[in-house]
């Protein structure tokens, strides 16, 4: 069992080290949740905020003694064999202490996902992400890479994505079939959702407002069912998915197939319902064959006898993520990879009229927004991948509402998840 295993390695005072990056407050979490899980540590903590990272680790307990900051690697293998604890601005120097065995990023950003994950591999380290925004966007590339190097490469449970694949295959290896994978939506969906528009709610929630309106516009939905639709091959029946209301008792027959009154096309689909019932859980909705078998679900109260639906009422974000990358470690195991081909990916949309010179801000702000759609749809319009849109230039205006193109922005082409994601692109 994987909780014996690893109280085995906190009785012989050999526990996974693991380095993160990231100390806001997916990190910061991060760091919480890893000081309560046994043999376990987060030996190194890597951010440009030096401060934040060390009043995350001084957050679990930590005197201000037992935190080291480290610019070179032998002291900061003298500070982990002393029983510190590290911070750095630095993921590459994370990257080559041999004290650590697994390396994390618990930020939104692909780009600071892509740069650790590629520091990860580069240095012969296993990595396991709790950022699904750069496996949106470099996953299948950051997987090659991490093949090519003999090391493993997954993103971990705890959001959405990795619990729907535990899901996905708890069905499949009952023989069902999967005709609908899906979340329920945490809150009502408003495209045009700003930093300004939910201030209030954020407020209340003690959450950044940018990252509050990337939930309600929908950026991170998009970004959720498109790393599990490119991880199980399941497709969105519209661009932007449907988003149904719905609740445990109509969701069987809202996802049923069309031929049995439903709105599913066919077997293998993504989307997402809205309403409180679902909100915060994962779903798949299947097709059962086997006519006891159907009576017998219908009797448990998960279905109605031809069709069933499986619900998980929670995601813990980060603090899952533990689990994966110990599974990862010991067993080999990874939570979720891509497929070798890209099934969805995100467009970038306009939030407002974009003119030349104009900077593209964060996910949830003010000039874009992440919409789903295949990666074939994608690919024939040119779509920017909205992973590489914080920070880029529009060179070129572009209405509200309208697709954002590649030739409609400069990039920076030495940032790392830039130069991935057009290697990726010439798979």
């Amino acid at each position: 069992m994987l909780y014996d295993a690893l109280k085995q390695r906190a009785a012989a005072g050999n526990p996974i080290r693991v380095a993160a990056s990231g100390a806001g407050w997916m990190g910061s979490g991060f760091a919480a949740q890893m000081a309560h899980v046994p043999g376990m540590e987060l030996s190194v903590l890597v951010d440009a905020d030096l401060q934040a990272a060390c009043d995350a680790f001084m957050a679990t307990g930590l005197d201000r003694g037992d935190v080291v900051e480290a610019a070179r690697v032998g002291l900061a293998m003298d500070a982990i064999r002393q029983g510190k604890r590290i911070i750095t601005d630095d993921i590459t120097l994370a990257a080559q202490l041999d004290a650590i065995d697994v390396l994390t990023d618990a930020t939104p950003s692909p780009a600071s996902g892509a740069e650790t994950a590629y520091a990860a591999i580069s240095h012969g380290k296993d990595v396991v992400l709790i950022n699904i925004e750069a496996d949106v966007t470099v996953g299948r590339m950051l997987k090659k890479l991490a093949a090519d190097a003999g090391v493993l490469y997954s993103v971990s449970s705890g959001d959405e994505p990795g619990c729907l694949m535990e899901l996905v295959e708890f069905v499949n290896l009952l023989g069902f079939e999967p005709i609908v994978i899906g979340k329920g939506k945490n809150n009502p969906l408003n495209p045009a959702a700003t930093p300004d528009t939910v201030a209030e709610s954020a407020k209340r929630a003690n959450k950044d407002a940018y990252q509050t309106a990337s939930y309600v516009d929908g950026s991170k939905t998009m970004f959720e069912m498109t790393c599990a639709a490119n991880a199980t091959g399941c497709v969105p029946m519209q661009r932007g998915m449907v988003g149904p209301e719905a609740t445990q008792e109509t969701v069987t027959e809202i996802f049923s197939l069309r031929e049995d009154g439903g709105l599913a096309p066919f077997p293998g689909v993504v989307d997402f319902v809205q309403g409180a019932a679902m909100a915060g859980g994962v779903f798949v909705t299947v097709r059962v064959q086997d006519d006891r078998i159907a009576d017998d679900l219908k009797y448990l109260k998960v279905g109605n006898g031809r069709y069933s639906t499986f619900f998980r009422p929670y995601h813990l974000w980060f603090i899952e993520a533990p689990i994966s990358i110990a599974r990862a470690v010991l067993y080999r195991q990874t939570t979720l990879v891509p497929l070798d081909r890209p099934v969805a990916d995100v467009l970038t949309i306009a939030k407002r009229d974009l003119q030349p010179g104009d900077r593209l801000d964060e996910f949830g702000g003010y000039t874009f927004r992440g919409l789903m759609d295949t990666a074939t749809a994608v690919a024939a319009e040119n779509g920017l991948p909205v992973g590489l849109a914080p920070g880029a230039i529009m060179k070129r205006p572009v209405a509200l509402g309208r697709v954002i193109t590649w030739d409609d922005v400069t990039l920076d082409e030495a940032s790392t998840v830039v130069k991935l994601r057009r290697q990726q692109d010439r798979l």
